[in-house]
């Protein structure tokens, strides 16, 4: 591997490693009284300049192609599906289960996408991909049953949540895929992001007027990290390693991803770590390592 391939494959890891410490900052402003409402509101409108400079720079140094009315309103019905809707079903389920079992049941997202690409588009999923699903669940099953130990009907809330949340994410993913091709990966996240600002702010000025403008120091300054260094810093890294060594390669060493929240939720939250969600943890990263076996075997040349 090159000097180029190996930090690219670093930026990977790195950026999966800043997305799963999401949960942390998630969780951590819930200790501060915040409302799901009010965090997910703050982490959008905080991310929304971020994204916005991002397309400014690319339309000024790429000059692509003006996009069109019928994409900008595609865009924005994907933001509220998979922006607003995956993250705040993503958000409520983080007050009820661990961020160890919320990210390895994020982490079936390309499980998910097989299956509904499988139903909805009738593709076709050969035998070892549907071996890797059942090896994927039954992962997830192992780390479940941990925080069923512990938090009972609580952790089978959050879970519901968080998978609903993982499927909805799963439905944007497939009906992006076109659109990125027209008006690239930039400003797709940035349509989609301002989608779901909107309607991230108007749910919570409906539920909690006061909650955007009455928090305390704390929550607005874990708000900004977790709209900078935990939402728009790991997309550049890991778009900058997609390009460099392709989505294979960058998914791989995105594995690292569940297993640091596992130790970053025991260190900054107090969770406790068992054999049963560490092996759990590991047969899901085994089953993902089968997927892309699979995909690339199906992939000629």
């Amino acid at each position: 591997m090159t000097r180029g391939s190996t930090s690219a494959v670093l930026f990977a890891a790195a950026g999966a490693v800043l997305f799963s410490a999401k949960a942390i900052v998630v969780k951590l402003c819930y200790r501060y009284g915040a409302d799901t409402e009010t965090v997910l509101a703050l982490r959008m409108l905080l991310s929304l300049p971020f994204f916005w400079t991002a397309v400014w720079w690319y339309t000024a140094t790429r000059r692509p192609v003006p996009v069109a009315r019928k994409d900008v309103l595609r865009m924005f019905l994907l933001g509220f599906v998979g922006y607003y809707l995956a993250s705040y079903c993503d958000f409520l389920g983080l007050q009820y289960v661990s961020v160890g079992l919320e990210r390895i049941i994020l982490y079936l997202n390309p499980t998910i996408v097989l299956v509904i690409s499988a139903i909805v588009l009738e593709k076709r999923v050969n035998s070892r991909q549907w071996l890797a699903m059942a090896v994927a669940y039954a992962g997830v099953v192992m780390v479940f049953l941990h925080d069923v130990r512990l938090d009972g009907q609580r952790a089978v809330v959050g879970s519901i949540l968080v998978f609903m949340g993982a499927v909805a994410y799963a439905v944007y993913l497939i009906f992006a895929g076109e659109m990125v091709k027209r008006v690239g990966s930039i400003r797709l996240v940035a349509y989609a992001s301002a989608s779901a600002t909107f309607f991230c702010v108007l749910q919570a000025l409906i539920l909690n007027p006061q909650g955007l403008v009455s928090q305390s120091a704390d929550v607005y300054g874990l708000s900004l990290l977790n709209a900078s260094l935990c939402t728009f810093v790991p997309m550049l890294l890991i778009m900058t390693a997609v390009n460099r060594v392709g989505s294979g390669l960058a998914a791989q060493a995105g594995v690292v991803g569940p297993v640091a929240t596992v130790f970053l939720g025991w260190y900054f939250l107090d969770e406790s770590i068992g054999l049963l969600q560490l092996v759990g943890v590991g047969v899901v990263l085994v089953s993902m390592g089968m997927l892309v076996a699979a995909a690339r075997e199906r992939v000629p040349g």
